[in-house]
């Protein structure tokens, strides 16, 4: 009878955990993932079956700690408002690192590989020589270019505590919500509306726009 009943619970878990491969949106994959998890934990219970156990029952804290950063994304792009700064909800998912005065973080030309929010310090575009300071986000430009390509060299003009998200990562929050690239999409707009009246307040300005720092919509009081 119990083998009967493991088979079972081991059949719908194995379901679930197939239907998660089939899924396209994160939060229903996890959520799927995680139930058959608990099923498999069961069938290895009642199947004696120890390496399924062991596995899935591994499995579950993880399962949880990637259902509950989902959730609280998900939450927090459905909440932003129109003047929230995107810092508040991306910096959960991006990763510190400092840099040392004088380090240069990329140059004109290379691929652009992340974006980067500047926590303390305060970073300089060479080729402008205009400086950057806490609360800034730069990068983003050059991860949606066409090219993927840095339009400035960027290094620290004093000693920074940074925040990084990489292309690839920014994919996958993005996979998550499709709401993360009206909010981006809100980011380089602002910054390409800058860069517009600063060109027209000192004239024509060779190249393109700078992958720089984007600053927030007037209002809320981010640079």
């Amino acid at each position: 009878m119990n083998v009967s009943i493991a088979h079972v619970v081991g059949f719908i878990g194995a379901a679930l955990m197939l239907s998660s491969y089939m899924m396209k949106s994160m939060l229903p994959l996890r959520i799927a993932a995680l139930a058959a998890c608990c099923f498999l934990v069961l069938y290895g219970y009642l199947a004696q079956a120890i390496p399924t156990l062991a596995l899935y029952g591994v499995l579950i804290p993880i399962n949880i700690k990637k259902t509950l950063q989902m959730r609280r994304l998900v939450k927090a792009i459905e909440n932003a408002r129109a003047d929230t700064p995107v810092s508040e909800w991306l910096l959960p998912h991006m990763h510190p690192r400092t840099a040392k005065a004088g380090d240069t973080l990329w140059r004109k030309g290379d691929v652009a590989t992340e974006m980067l929010y500047l926590e303390k310090g305060s970073l300089r575009l060479v080729e402008h020589g205009e400086v950057l300071k806490a609360g800034a986000l730069v990068g983003e430009i050059g991860l949606f270019a066409p090219d993927n390509k840095r339009t400035l060299t960027l290094e620290c003009a004093e000693d920074c505590v940074l925040y990084s998200l990489t292309a690839d990562e920014m994919a996958l929050l993005y996979y998550q919500n499709p709401r993360l690239g009206f909010h981006v999409m809100r980011l380089i707009v602002a910054r390409l509306l800058r860069d517009a009246a600063v060109a027209r307040a000192s004239g024509p300005v060779p190249g393109t726009p700078a992958d720089g720092a984007t600053l927030q919509p007037p209002g809320n009081g981010t640079t």
